[in-house]
């Protein structure tokens, strides 16, 4: 939950302003605006590598400024579009840590659609990848970053525009794997294309750090506003009708 939540990166300057709106256990809920809504930002408060300057985030009716942060973060994990893997194999960047028997890690990628090209790598879940994963595709970079968050098993999951321009094969298994990651879990789905989350429970628009707008896709159409003229905008080529 957000609680009147108010944030600047430097003085009065505010980014968020006076946010607030609360997201159920299993909801998926996406944040959308313009270029500088305040839309990422919202993701760098919830997992606290900034603090607002008033106002209250909580988890389960826990500020989360008195959690320890190890525990907020095993909580929530973000899933952003710049996958950083590390050198080391396949199996250890999903694992990062947790001491996982090779099953579960395989399951996890099985769970996300990453198995298959796994498999057809030198040495499979033992092949060795260079800093940056140079080798793999940015789909495959993609797909092992959620079977890493899938591994970790958070209670929420953060969504920052996490599907990467790649060829329609690979679009396909993301979408197949983002929806399996999500499942069972709280997801917060910050959008930059709105086509990834037209199937949001509830949709919150952002305007100049504020929640403008809120609905499901097909009401936010009806009502003609933001949302309606974002969704215009990236689908001009498209006719968009109101319903």
């Amino acid at each position: 939950e957000f609680d009147h939540v108010w944030f600047a990166y430097k003085g009065d300057e505010w980014v968020i302003r006076d946010l607030s709106f609360a997201v159920e256990p299993g909801e998926t809920v996406a944040i959308v605006g313009y270029t500088g809504a305040g839309k990422s930002t919202v993701g760098s408060l919830l997992a606290r590598l900034w603090d607002p300057q008033r106002g209250e985030i909580r988890l389960d009716g826990i500020p989360i400024r008195d959690m320890p942060l190890a525990e907020l973060r095993s909580s929530i994990r973000p899933v952003m579009q710049d996958v950083f893997l590390f050198s080391g194999t396949v199996a250890g960047n999903i694992d990062l840590g947790l001491g996982l028997e090779r099953p579960a890690i395989e399951s996890a990628a099985k769970a996300v659609r990453a198995h298959g090209f796994i498999e057809k790598l030198e040495g499979g879940y033992d092949a060795r990848l260079g800093e940056g994963a140079a080798t793999l595709s940015s789909g495959q970079r993609q797909l092992l970053s959620f079977a890493r968050v899938v591994a970790h098993d958070p209670a929420i999951v953060v969504l920052d525009e996490a599907t990467s321009s790649v060829d329609t094969e690979t679009e396909r298994l993301l979408q197949e794997g983002l929806s399996e990651l999500m499942r069972g879990r709280t997801t917060v789905a910050i959008a930059h294309r709105l086509s990834t989350i037209r199937h949001a429970d509830r949709i919150l628009v952002l305007a100049e750090g504020r929640l403008a707008e809120s609905g499901d896709h097909d009401s936010l159409i009806a009502d003609g506003g933001i949302y309606y003229n974002l969704y215009r905008l990236q689908y001009q080529g498209e006719a968009v009708t109101r319903p």
